[in-house]
């Protein structure tokens, strides 16, 4: 008994936490995330062509020996000794465009982590109001599985005893046997809900799903993780266009060469050093081929940046419509729900004092059940619109 504190502080440590947050849960499906375990990866990448790109020579050096000799024909000592090392050299105006290059790849692969990390915090908030959905509509059908258990039971009570017909206990019966069917069901859709949510974060869901609050009133800007990475992969575009405008033939070559020779055995050897600049030709095809290639990427990466901008707009409006509409249903559903309460207990009282039938009980307590279920519903929706809305927007939670 005294080492059950520590074991169960130990297993307590090893097991993940709970999420209390959407910002904790965020970080938890983050550092699951397939994508976000390659980031560093790649900007390890992105950093190395940079370092690629700011050094003396687009390449490294190459060194190459050879040897000749006579010993398979005439054997008489006749030897040769070549070294040569070849240097590539930058063209004019190319190592400034992949400088350019690579710190425009670098900052691409942070804006399309951020980006990244943005759709991965919509996918957290769709399932936390999934969640909370789910949760409320399970609530709502066990409480009316319970009622109904106490209103048959009441109904079997009267029936014994002769104050009500036998048509009224079956229909009790069957509104208890309904009812437990729509608790099973929506039993299952809870779990299935908490299921995704654990696939999503690796924890099992909070106890309590909390609103965001009321977003900012503001427009997307350019800092938005969407746009940002759109411009990040258009600039990276132009970069490249650069590069392929400013590469017209492959890198000419530099080299120093040393031989070492003589004639014969007699003949002592002789050195001697060289230098050798190899300039290759343009090619015109391949030159319009390339330019071409990366015209197109970057007439494309332009209109994607454009494109993204428009239907982000678009997206901004449209939720912020569905806003406006979720805050008019949710008063009319709390309107609802407060005169369908009224009913119900006009109507439990009067069938109580045997001035109503079990039918009129049965209805009124039907509408007040849907009534409450919308009214939950619309609750959920308000608080799910809203995170909605902070995700366009590019709040992070």
């Amino acid at each position: 008994m005294r080492k059950l504190p520590i074991l169960l502080a130990g297993l307590a440590a090893a097991l993940p936490a709970f999420a209390q947050t959407l910002g904790e849960a965020l970080e938890q499906a983050w550092a699951r995330h397939p994508q976000a375990s390659a980031v560093s990866a790649r900007e390890d990448e992105a950093r190395a062509r940079a370092e690629l790109a700011g050094g003396i020579t687009p390449g490294p050096a190459a060194l190459s020996l050879s040897s000749l000799n006579d010993r398979l024909n005439r054997n008489r000592g006749k030897q040769e000794w070549e070294a040569e090392m070849a240097v590539p050299l930058w063209l004019p105006g190319q190592r400034t465009a992949r400088e350019a290059e690579a710190e425009s790849a670098l900052a691409e692969v942070a804006a399309r982590s951020k980006a990244l990390r943005l759709q991965l915090a919509g996918e957290v908030r769709e399932a936390w109001w999934a969640v909370a959905a789910a949760r409320n509509a399970s609530s709502l059908a066990k409480r009316r599985a319970a009622t109904a258990r106490a209103l048959e039971s009441d109904v079997q009570r009267r029936y014994k005893a002769g104050d009500l017909a036998r048509i009224d206990a079956n229909l009790a019966q069957g509104e208890r046997l309904a009812a437990e069917a729509e608790a099973i069901e929506t039993e299952a859709v809870l779990l299935a809900a908490e299921q995704a949510w654990r696939n999503l974060t690796g924890t099992a869901a909070p106890a309590v799903l909390a609103e965001e609050g009321a977003a900012v009133a503001r427009e997307p800007d350019e800092n938005h993780p969407q746009l940002a990475a759109a411009a990040a992969a258009a600039r990276t575009a132009r970069s490249r266009l650069r590069v392929a405008e400013e590469t017209r033939r492959d890198a000419p070559e530099l080299a120093v060469r040393v031989v070492r020779e003589r004639g014969d055995f007699s003949e002592p050897y002789a050195n001697t050093v060289g230098v050798k600049l190899t300039i290759p030709f343009s090619s015109g095809p391949r030159v319009r081929q390339e330019n071409a290639a990366a015209r197109a990427e970057t007439i494309q990466a332009d209109a994607e940046w454009a494109l993204a901008r428009h239907k982000l707009q678009l997206d901004v409006e449209k939720v912020r419509l569905d806003l406006a509409a979720a805050e008019r249903q949710l008063a009319m559903a709390r309107a609802r729900h407060a005169l369908a309460a009224d009913n119900l207990g006009l109507a439990e009282k009067a069938f109580s004092l045997g001035e109503s039938d079990l039918t009129t009980l049965l209805r009124v307590r039907a509408g007040a059940f849907e009534a409450e279920a919308f009214l939950n519903r619309q609750q959920v929706a308000r608080a799910a619109v809203q995170s909605r809305l902070k995700q366009v927007l590019g709040v992070m939670p």
